[in-house]
């Protein structure tokens, strides 16, 4: 077996459960018979691969030829009963040509999913050798302080305002300074001509398409609101607002004149600018992984438990699961119990405390070396309004070396950040953008990264808390930022940051199938946080 390349040898050896060091990988590409070198080390119950020990190997079997002999060394000769003949043929005996035995270069098969293929050399270090490093930034746990009221409402549609608008600011692309609505307003019959435009920022109120390829909306701020429409222009690509669509209470900047009728005719719609994110990393003393998963719904007849227990055994014995350090769920651990009507005809563990209690069990499972954060999501026993505090106290108790958070929780793992949200919204920018739909949920948390925001829509499909401060505002792009709910699967860059949308465990459901929508579950995605090399590890 002939494997030069330094990545597709620790492939190689990784598919023998061997796990492989940089500095051991010029050693086992000097070898010819790499297929003896992997038979020795699994027959001397060898898993790490180290310089040392590949120079053991070595010069202990029949690679040792190549390695000691010197360039003066005459060749060898053919066997007994055989001689030579051209292009390294030899003749028997019998005079029969015996064709040579060149080893065949077999493709590497193709994996479930159609998921890409990773190499063990970019996830260097075990997990037990680290300690742990969890640094919460964020989490609505014991902070919540809304009373409900309109007042609240109003506050925080204001702070929301002001945080975005600010953004749109400092991103320095407004060619002049914006207005507030009621001076626009004001100073409409002066801002008539494209030469005398104004710019102002606020909170979309409507929006509709027209039949012109414009799109057509309403912008408010904390002094008035006026109508716009904006026309498509040739040069903007799909996901531009005028093609894509707005989300209710989107926070935007307009450019445009009035015209006659009073509408402000915008010549383009602003956002904060994403620019090419540099992602922080964990450094070499740190170079451990994070696993990701979502929407586990135990208690749930469709819960895929023999999968589940696939993956606990994968961590018992495979090399890259050693490496992980962080096993990270965003929400819905347990189906639940009255989330839907009829639900109880769908559930294997009909008690709430129950369901939680073989989570609890199921996490303890996982090796000792791995710390747990756990989110909760819709389907938990929390409140619905997001932000969602963390589970109770009371659920808490079953489970040890768990760190539980709220939704949506920011934090970071040896300085690199994290914004983890279960994704309930994706179902408000699947209804409103039209590049959107649940078979690319990635497509959603690109335009939240874009927007700042993981929530914008009051009164959609997601319940939002009206708390003083919003606190779904995205107030530092993250280095990772993941998401579970729809049940698909997704692992991509976007601007720098990791885009990971995490699977579930759950089989297809009725609710699902009546749509034609077919998850795709049980793979555990895993990020170093050093090489921010990613794995997507199906168990399906």
């Amino acid at each position: 077996m002939a494997v030069d390349d330094g990545a597709n040898l620790s492939r190689v050896l990784m598919s023998h459960g061997l796990l492989v060091k940089r500095s051991a990988i010029p050693a086992i590409q000097s070898v010819d018979d790499l297929d003896r070198l992997i038979q020795d080390a699994l027959d001397k119950s060898i898993r790490l691969l180290d310089e040392p020990t590949v120079r053991a190997l070595i010069q202990s079997g029949p690679n040792a030829d190549r390695t000691s002999r010197t360039g003066d060394d005459p060749p060898a000769s053919a066997p007994e009963g055989k001689i030579e003949v051209a292009s390294g043929q030899v003749r028997g005996d019998r005079g029969r040509t015996i064709a040579p035995m060149d080893a065949v270069e077999l493709a590497q098969a193709p994996r479930p999913h159609g998921l890409d293929h990773y190499s063990l050399a970019d996830f260097p270090m075990e997990a037990k050798d680290v300690s742990s490093m969890i640094d919460i930034h964020f989490d609505i746990t014991g902070n919540s302080v809304t009373e409900g009221r309109l007042s609240d409402m109003q506050s925080c549609f204001t702070d929301r305002l002001s945080k975005i608008r600010r953004m749109i600011l400092e991103s320095g692309t407004l060619s002049r300074r914006p207005s507030r609505i009621s001076d626009a307003w004001r100073e409409r019959k002066a801002r008539n001509s494209p030469e005398r435009e104004v710019t102002v920022i606020g909170l979309v109120e409507f929006k509709r398409f027209g039949r012109n390829g414009d799109i057509q909306f309403a912008l408010e701020d904390e002094t008035g609101s006026l109508e716009c429409v904006l026309y498509s222009k040739p040069e903007w690509t799909e996901t531009h607002p005028v093609n894509d669509g707005l989300l209710d209470d989107d926070v935007i900047g307009v450019t445009g004149y009035f015209t006659e009728s009073g509408r402000l005719r915008a010549s383009d719609i602003h956002r904060p600018v994403l620019g090419i994110h540099d992602k922080a990393s964990s450094g070499r003393d740190a170079a451990i992984s994070v696993a990701f998963l979502s929407d586990i719904h135990v208690g749930s007849k469709t819960f895929l438990a023999a999968q589940w227990e696939k993956m606990i055994q994968w961590f018992r014995e495979d090399p890259l699961a050693r490496t992980i350090k962080y096993f990270v769920m965003t929400g819905d651990g347990v189906d639940g119990v009255g989330i839907y009507p009829g639900q109880e005809r769908h559930l294997s563990i009909t008690d709430l405390y129950k369901q939680y209690g073989e989570l609890a069990r199921m996490i303890e499972e996982l090796p000792d070396w791995v710390d747990t954060i756990i989110l909760p999501g819709n389907h938990d026993a929390v409140r619905p309004a997001e932000p969602q505090p963390a589970l109770d106290p009371e659920v808490q108790q079953d489970y040890s070396d768990v760190t539980f958070s709220g939704n949506p929780s920011d934090f970071s793992l040896h300085g690199v950040r994290v914004l983890a949200y279960h994704g309930v919204s994706i179902s408000d920018f699947v209804s409103s953008l039209r590049s959107v739909s649940f078979e690319h949920p990635e497509r959603a948390m690109m335009a939240m990264l874009e927007r700042r925001h993981l929530a914008p829509s009051w009164g959609g499909k997601t319940p939002l808390s009206p708390e003083p401060e919003d606190q779904m505002v995205i107030q530092t792009v993250p280095d990772i930022f993941v998401t579970g709910h729809v049940h698909g699967h997704h692992a991509s860059q976007y601007k720098g940051t990791h885009i990971i949308h995490s699977s579930t465990w759950q089989n297809q459901t009725d609710y699902q199938r009546m749509l034609g929508f077919q998850p795709l579950p049980c793979i555990l995605t895993v990020v170093n946080l050093e090489t921010h090399a990613v794995a997507s590890i199906p168990f399906v």
